[in-house]
């Protein structure tokens, strides 16, 4: 009987760009005409939560319509063959559209929201818009529930073990330069092949680890490696 090989893939907003959705950081810094700390911040929240909140409901709203792409659907398409953990760093839902089974959102999700000082009682929301006023039943103002720099990252750990335990480890669409998500490379098991797929390789080297690099956007390089990984399963 043919062992299962567990296969752990961590995917950046590059992923997310091939259905309509913008990267999360450009080279001048900007999102969506921006500035990063200003949208993305704990202290952008706590300087003005209105332009948070706002900049978040436009972001749900597109991210709401839109649709998984090839190189989502084709992530699914390894289940029949490998035991598969998605790591993501994007807080969109296209993964879950794609109907992928096993997913960790590292950065939290568009469609849910949190009171402030109590993080743990997340509630989904749909596609609705959060506005400054809205509380929750303790009287605590809703925010997204979005991992913003200068917060603890909730769910580190698993993913971590997730890469230690993976056999092949794929990397999609992201920079590796944002941690500690970009740590989680550094954890990989030393005889795993690591693919990364991205038209721009990130500043790592191949002779670090064992890395494939496809200079490949995602809808033309996941279908690519997902066909060459299940011949070779057969």
């Amino acid at each position: 009987m043919k062992v299962v090989k567990k296969i752990t893939i961590l995917t950046g907003s590059g992923i997310s760009k091939e259905s309509g959705l913008s990267t999360f950081r450009d080279h001048d810094g900007l999102w969506e005409g921006h500035h990063v700390q200003d949208v993305a911040s704990i202290d952008g929240w706590l300087r003005n939560p209105k332009k948070v909140l706002d900049f978040y409901n436009e972001r749900r709203f597109n991210a709401y319509d839109a649709l998984p792409n090839q190189a989502h659907l084709s992530l699914k398409e390894l289940e029949e063959y490998f035991d598969v953990t998605i790591i993501t760093q994007n807080v969109d839902d296209l993964h879950e559209k794609a109907k992928s089974s096993h997913i960790i959102h590292l950065h939290g999700s568009l469609f849910e929201v949190i009171p402030e000082n109590h993080p743990s009682l997340i509630q989904n929301i749909g596609n609705k818009a959060i506005h400054l006023g809205d509380k929750d039943s303790n009287g605590f103002q809703l925010r997204p529930n979005i991992v913003w720099f200068g917060e603890m990252v909730p769910r580190m750990n698993e993913a971590m073990l997730e890469v230690m335990s993976a056999d092949i480890i794929i990397i999609i669409g992201t920079s590796l330069l944002v941690y500690p998500a970009a740590s989680l490379i550094h954890y990989v098991h030393q005889n795993a092949p690591i693919y990364i797929i991205d038209p721009v390789s990130p500043p790592i080297s191949e002779s670090d680890l064992n890395i494939t690099f496809i200079q490949k956007s995602a809808t033309v390089g996941v279908p690519q490696l997902v066909k060459q990984l299940k011949n070779s399963y057969e």
